[in-house]
């Protein structure tokens, strides 16, 4: 059940809605919680009730893990609480590993040897790659010293909870919890409700309007160079800004709907998205990316290789492997892989070129100048939207022709329409391909469109800075682009959320859902 879905939004979350303020009132917080906890399972059963089975035992063995591993920290047995950590690990790993890797691993062991390995066909359990990584920070943090939680009630709520389920943003069990009273009823206010909507439908739109509205022409650029159609040079940009915008109003649009759905519940989710194409280097696009994947990443993998604790090219190798796994993670294709080794790359370029600036400060002033931040600006977004190109590519083969293409290999085209209406073209020796022109244009018109709403407006978060809509502090935008309790703005979200309504009803699908 997509968030953007008429189901979701006007009987699910109504009901659970319900449901949870009788029972936090006539229960208090034990029967919100299993509200909410019983909500999550039926939400995630409506997906396929077969994997409900499996998602309540990695609940139930995790929950026992996190135990074993506190008693023994508890008594000092060191080595005990490091291999239950092991087996927590192992374990979590192992079942990420057959349901999303099994294949990928026994198709690559085929090709490189010639072998005849039976490749398995597994569906994906939804949500997998995000309740995994939950729950191993989670036994990685109790083995470094924080409590386990001894109510198996309020665990299963932190792993299952329905808004953050599918695609996160991947959440630490004190920033949730910490919002949980273990007595008396939890505090959800009618201005936690007038904020979650408000968030809900702004990300309602960016999925629904914006993303499914650009996502058809990235999505026959892509098409035509999987079928082997080698994509001239304005075209393979356009697809590829095309998809890059898709992505970005998706994927945040979709985190949005997540966190102002908790925030209907009264819980404050941690901020996902940060205006990343606003990034001026790729270390600061990582800070704004996925922000929630990019601190695990950061706190359990990167710090747990040694960090930039042991020397500089140390570093650069613990770079690089938090990069390829986090490329992995993302998918089981070769081309995640070089999409990872891509942005490690970058990264290490990046800290490289940082600390040569420290170093020299004539040249830190330049790079702080305005031509410095343009200059730095233009080059993450290149090496962001060449990776892009990689990550929606099914394939090298169609990777290498949207690449060349942008690299204009394949020359500059445009369809016979546009050039009919601007002969002066022709003469700049650009030659007419047999596309669609109203297509091309339109698809030109939506990344113009988008590109400006991306760069030149504040994000979901500082749209409603004043209601602290993330449990992070978040810098302001244009005062007169705040969100108030005021009948102005009630009538302006209101005819966005119709929007957004009216355009969830073309159902288009979201990137990472089964992820």
């Amino acid at each position: 059940m997509l968030f953007s879905s008429y189901a979701f939004i006007f009987v699910f979350v109504p009901a659970t809605l319900l449901a949870f303020h009788l029972a936090n009132r006539l229960a208090g917080v034990r029967g919100a919680l299993w509200a909410l906890v019983l909500a999550s399972l039926v939400f995630y059963g409506m997906w396929d009730t077969r994997f409900l089975g499996l998602l309540l035992a990695s609940i139930g063995l995790n929950w026992l893990t996190a135990r074993g591993i506190a008693a023994a920290v508890a008594v000092g047995r060191d080595r005990a609480a490091g291999m239950a950590l092991a087996a927590g690990i192992c374990g979590n790993l192992g079942l990420l590993a057959w349901f999303k890797y099994a294949g990928f691993l026994a198709a690559s062991v085929n090709s490189l040897f010639g072998s005849v390995l039976p490749i398995p066909h597994l569906l994906l359990p939804l949500g997998i790659s995000f309740f995994t990584f939950e729950q191993l920070a989670y036994l990685v943090d109790v083995r470094r010293g924080a409590p386990a939680e001894r109510d198996p009630l309020r665990y299963a709520l932190f792993v299952a909870f329905f808004p953050r389920l599918v695609a996160g943003p991947i959440l630490r069990y004190g920033e949730i919890m910490s919002q949980v009273p273990r007595s008396g009823r939890l505090q959800a206010r009618g201005t936690d409700l007038a904020v979650g909507m408000t968030l809900f439908a702004i990300g309602l739109v960016k999925k629904a309007l914006l993303a499914d509205g650009i996502a058809p022409y990235a999505n026959a650029v892509f098409a035509d160079a999987a079928g082997g159609a080698a994509p001239d040079l304005l075209l393979a940009w356009g697809g590829v800004l095309a998809y890059a915008l898709q992505l970005y109003f998706d994927f945040s649009g979709y985190s949005d709907m997540a966190i102002g759905t908790a925030r209907c519940f009264g819980l404050r989710f941690p901020v996902n998205f940060n205006s990343p194409y606003k990034a001026g280097s790729l270390i600061e696009f990582w800070r704004r990316w996925h922000m929630t994947l990019s601190r695990v990443l950061r706190d359990y993998l990167y710090v747990a290789l040694g960090g930039n604790r042991r020397g500089l090219a140390r570093r650069h190798v613990n770079l690089m492997l938090t990069m390829l796994l986090g490329g992995l993670w993302h998918g089981a294709n070769w081309t995640f892989v070089i999409w990872g080794a891509l942005h490690g790359a970058g990264l290490i370029v990046n800290h490289a070129w940082a600390g040569l600036c420290v170093r020299a400060p004539r040249l830190q002033r330049a790079a702080g100048s305005a031509p410095g931040r343009l200059l730095g600006w233009l080059l993450t977004m290149l090496l962001v939207l060449v990776g892009w190109a990689l990550f929606r590519a099914p394939d090298f083969g169609t990777a290498g022709r949207m690449l060349a293409g942008m690299a204009g290999l394949q020359g500059l085209a445009m369809p016979d329409a546009v050039l009919d209406r601007l002969p002066g073209l022709r003469a700049l020796g650009i030659t007419a391909s047999d596309g669609s022109g109203s297509r091309f244009m339109l698809m030109w018109a939506w990344v113009m469109a988008l590109g400006a709403v991306a760069l030149g407006l504040p994000n979901s978060q500082q749209w409603l800075v004043n209601w602290r809509p993330v449990l992070e502090h978040v810098r302001a935008g244009p005062a007169v682009l705040q969100w108030r309790m005021t009948p102005a703005w009630s009538v302006t979200m209101a005819v966005v959320a119709l929007a957004g309504l009216i355009s969830a009803s073309r159902g288009g699908e979201f990137l990472y859902w089964q992820f």
